[in-house]
Parts: C-alpha cells; sequence; structure tokens
C-alpha cells in the first residue's frame, strides 16, 4: 500500500482489443521509458503485472502534480540519469577510460598510440 499520495494520471490509448481506453492510475505506477508509456495494471503472486503502450497508440496523459517545476525536475533527473548510464555503456565507466584517444591506422586497421 501506498503511504503517501503523489496523485494520478489519467491515460487515453487505443487498444487492438478494447478500442479506445482511458485508465487512471497512482503516478508511481506510470511512466515513460523508451517510446512507451509502462502502467503497472495489477498484482500476481507478489509481482506487479505492466502494460507496456507504444507512444503512437496513447492520445494523451494527464497528471496530478503538486507543483510543476518538482515534475519538471524529475522528469530532467530521469533524462540525466539515462544520459549517464548510456554514456557508461558506450564508453565504459571512470576506470575504463583513457587519458588519451586510441587512435587507429585506417589503411589496416591496426592500433597507434
Amino acid at each position: 500500500m501506498v503511504d503517501e499520495d503523489f496523485g494520478t494520471a489519467t491515460i487515453v490509448y487505443e487498444d487492438p482489443y478494447d478500442g479506445t481506453v482511458e485508465r487512471t492510475v497512482e503516478n508511481e505506477h506510470i511512466a515513460y521509458f523508451q517510446d512507451h508509456w509502462i502502467l503497472k495494471v495489477d498484482e500476481s503472486d507478489g509481482h506487479d503485472v505492466v502494460r507496456r503502450i507504444p507512444y503512437e497508440r496513447v492520445h494523451y496523459v494527464e497528471r496530478s502534480v503538486d507543483e510543476f517545476r518538482e515534475e519538471v525536475g524529475t522528469l530532467t533527473n530521469q533524462v540525466e540519469s539515462f544520459a549517464d548510464d548510456l554514456r557508461e555503456t558506450l564508453f565504459g565507466g571512470p576506470e575504463q577510460r583513457d587519458d588519451g584517444p586510441t587512435r587507429i591506422d585506417v589503411d589496416d586497421g591496426s592500433e597507434r598510440q
């Protein structure tokens, strides 16, 4: 059970079987990630059941928030966190980084220092 009231969100989307669906959930049960809205729809055996809805099927999402500035700050933090994770995945963590660039000879593909 949720101790604090973080507000609610209403999502309106197209379902292939049910047509236009409007669902209201607690704010902490909905998120946007990798071009999908993800929302908790149920629980089963102590696990959350979530539905991923492609952004193309969503008409709109309406959320109640205490303060708009806090909501934007949360989104900014999520984007920065995602960018940091992506940077680490692509370029490695600080322990894997080198002080200088790696030069590659395009003629034969061998590395030069």
